[in-house]
C-alpha cells in the first residue's frame, strides 16, 4: 500500500492507511530522528490491522523548516493534531526515547485506548539536552524546557494502568533501564514492563520482536476499545 505525506498544522505527516483498520496509531520518534526513519515500523503496524501517523516533530526532518519549525511548548498539543488525521476508532500512542515520554504525556489529551512507551527519556534531562544543542534541533528553548520541566510522566503511567507496555534494554547507555523500572513501580506496577537483556538505546525501538510486541499489545487494545462491552 502507498504512504501519503501531508503538511497538517505546519507538521509534516506520512499516513500508512491500513485496509480495514482496528485502531490508529501515532508513532513517535526520537530526538534528532525523523519520520522516514520508522517507515519500516509503521508498514508492520499497518500490516498488523493499524493505520498509523508518523509525524516529523517540530524541529526534526521537513517540520523544521518555515517560521513555525522549532519545537516548542506545543509538543504535546501537535501528537493530538496529528491524531486527528487518523481514521474513526480506538486512538493509540507508540513512541521511543523522546517519542515515549510524549506518547506518556499525550495520552489523556488524546483519549489514548493504550501506549507503547520504548525507553522513554526522562523530562529534565531531555529538557537540558534539547536546549543545550546536544542535538541538532531546532528548539524555542524558553516554552520548550517550562512544558517538559514540568511534565508527570509518573501520573501518566498511573492513569494508563494496563494500558500500558514499556520496553527498555537493559544495556542503554543513554537512559538508564531503572527509569522504566521506576515509572513502573510508581504507576503501582499495573503496566506491562519488557526489559531486553544486553541491547542499546538506538537498537530497541526497531527490534523485530519489539515491534511485534507492541503490533499485539496495541491491537489488543484496540479491539478491546471497539467491542461493544469496553
Amino acid at each position: 500500500m502507498s504512504v501519503r505525506t501531508v503538511v497538517h498544522d505546519g507538521l509534516t505527516v506520512d499516513l500508512y492507511d491500513a485496509a480495514d483498520p482496528i485502531g490508529g496509531v501515532v508513532l513517535l520518534h526520537g530526538a534528532g530522528s525523523r519520520r522516514q526513519n520508522h517507515a519500516a515500523v509503521a508498514a508492520i503496524l499497518r500490516d498488523a490491522g493499524l493505520s498509523v501517523a508518523v509525524p516529523d516533530q517540530r524541529g526534526h526532518g521537513d517540520s523544521a523548516t518555515g517560521p513555525d519549525g522549532r519545537m516548542d511548548g506545543r509538543a504535546i498539543d501537535d501528537v493530538a493534531s496529528v491524531a486527528a488525521l487518523l481514521p474513526p476508532g480506538p486512538r493509540l500512542l507508540r513512541g521511543a526515547s523522546m517519542g515515549g515520554l510524549l506518547a506518556l504525556l499525550a495520552a489523556e489529551r488524546v483519549g489514548a485506548a493504550a501506549v507503547v512507551a520504548i525507553c522513554p527519556a526522562p523530562p529534565r534531562p531531555l529538557a537540558r539536552r534539547l536546549t543545550d544543542g546536544s542535538y541538532a534541533v531546532a528548539v524555542d528553548a524558553a516554552p520548550l524546557r517550562e512544558l517538559l520541566e514540568h511534565a508527570d510522566p509518573a501520573t501518566a503511567v498511573a492513569g494508563l494502568g494496563a494500558r500500558l507496555l514499556l520496553v527498555h534494554a537493559d544495556g542503554d547507555e543513554v537512559v538508564p533501564v531503572a527509569h522504566s523500572r521506576a515509572l513502573h513501580e510508581q504507576g503501582g506496577g499495573r503496566s506491562s514492563i519488557v526489559v531486553l537483556p544486553g541491547g542499546d538505546h538506538a537498537s530497541t525501538g526497531h527490534d523485530p520482536a519489539v515491534v511485534a510486541l507492541g503490533a499485539r499489545f496495541l491491537g489488543g487494545w484496540a479491539q478491546a476499545a471497539a467491542s461493544p462491552s469496553a
